[in-house]
């Protein structure tokens, strides 16, 4: 994951995976939250998915929630995470801030 944690940007598909964590969902549930979310222009794969759910775990961005018996894992955002979502959204507004600014409302 190229996650840039020193500048604050991080992936699309990371920050939709970190939003759609804001409450408890299996890897399946994530995939459909971003196909759902994006109209479609994202689509994650199984691998994919599983490999960025690890990375952010190992970060300490997410965490497994619940009990898993026979369910499938889930996860849910960790407040380290919900703090990395946060300087995201600022650093996203503050882009299309400028962009406003320059290019106006003609879009």
């Amino acid at each position: 994951m190229r996650d840039n944690v020193r500048g604050g940007a991080l992936t699309e598909v990371t920050f939709y995976i970190l939003l759609s964590l804001y409450s408890p969902k299996h890897g399946y549930a994530v995939m459909q939250f971003i196909e759902e979310k994006t109209y479609g222009r994202l689509t994650l794969g199984a691998g994919t998915l599983y490999g960025a759910l690890g990375s952010l775990k190992d970060k300490g961005w997410i965490k497994p929630c619940g009990d898993y018996g026979d369910r499938k894992k889930e996860y849910i955002i960790t407040p380290s995470g919900r703090e990395i979502v946060k300087r995201e959204y600022i650093r996203l507004q503050e882009l299309v801030n400028v962009a406003a600014g320059i290019i106006g409302g003609s879009v």
